[in-house]
């Protein structure tokens, strides 16, 4: 897939590795607004930005996304010209960054990018790709740790931030803010008091040692608990779609917007 165009953006590290974007992966399959996006796309176009010295995420995210729809069309693209590979199992790459190597994707996931970036460098890089969506497009920009056991993403559209979700394995964690590490670039660096992110974190916190008892059921029924009461001291936490292996959770951007 030839592209003229020039690649915008900065090297990064690049690591990678099988499964680290697996918790991600499941909630683009099961996000009613992504799966709308994918299932009524002319042309169901994803990009997986920055995949890194591997692209085994980008296979895993191309084999997650075609139970949503068959047809699906994956493209990996890197900065770095060497890591850029043959295409595999119809999964193509190329060379590219932040102005998709001039295609329209309807979604793009860029995780661990930005958070090699400066602060200020996030909404010039949002707006380049928001320039380059399809109609309906979406984007992913997360962070996680190297084993994928504690991701942060929000989502965007043409317009803007919709929303932030945390993930993490229930198992591993002692409380939720311990996700707060991999908060996204746009939020890691305002989660300080007084800021909304902050004030998400610290109730989550505070539901979590509340809800200690249902501990004995396992950390999952701990944690929809949790989320539950959240949700009865006006948080406006989602309710989950169905029964996750994942702790998640998942608020409007308004509830966490840097104020």
């Amino acid at each position: 897939m030839p592209n003229t165009t020039k690649p915008v953006g900065l090297p990064t590290r690049g690591t990678t590795g099988h499964n680290r974007l697996r918790r991600s992966d499941r909630w683009l399959v099961h996000s009613p607004r992504v799966r709308t996006g994918l299932l009524s796309a002319t042309d169901p176009l994803v990009i997986d930005l920055g995949y890194g010295a591997l692209p085994v995420t980008t296979l895993e995210l191309a084999a997650r996304l075609r139970v949503v729809r068959a047809d699906i069309r994956v493209v990996g693209l890197e900065i770095h010209p060497e890591r850029v590979v043959p295409s595999v199992d119809g999964v193509e790459f190329a060379l590219g960054g932040f102005e998709l190597a001039g295609l329209r994707p309807v979604l793009v996931r860029a995780f661990n990018v930005l958070r090699q970036y400066p602060v200020e460098a996030v909404p010039e890089a949002w707006a380049a790709m928001q320039q380059r969506l399809a109609p309906g497009g979406l984007i992913v920009d997360g962070t996680c740790d190297e084993l994928g056991r504690r991701c942060c993403w929000v989502l965007l559209d043409a317009a803007g931030p919709v929303s932030f979700t945390l993930a993490c394995d229930p198992f591993t964690v002692e409380r939720p803010s311990d996700v707060a590490e991999r908060l996204p670039k746009v939020l890691i660096h305002h989660n300080v008091p007084g800021q909304p992110v902050h004030a998400l974190l610290s109730a989550a916190d505070r539901a979590w040692a509340s809800v200690a008892g249902h501990g004995v059921f396992g950390p999952r029924v701990r944690w929809r608990a949790m989320l539950d009461l959240l949700r009865d001291q006006g948080f406006p936490v989602e309710p989950p779609r169905r029964r996750m292996r994942d702790g998640v959770l998942s608020v409007p951007w308004a509830a966490v917007a840097p104020v």
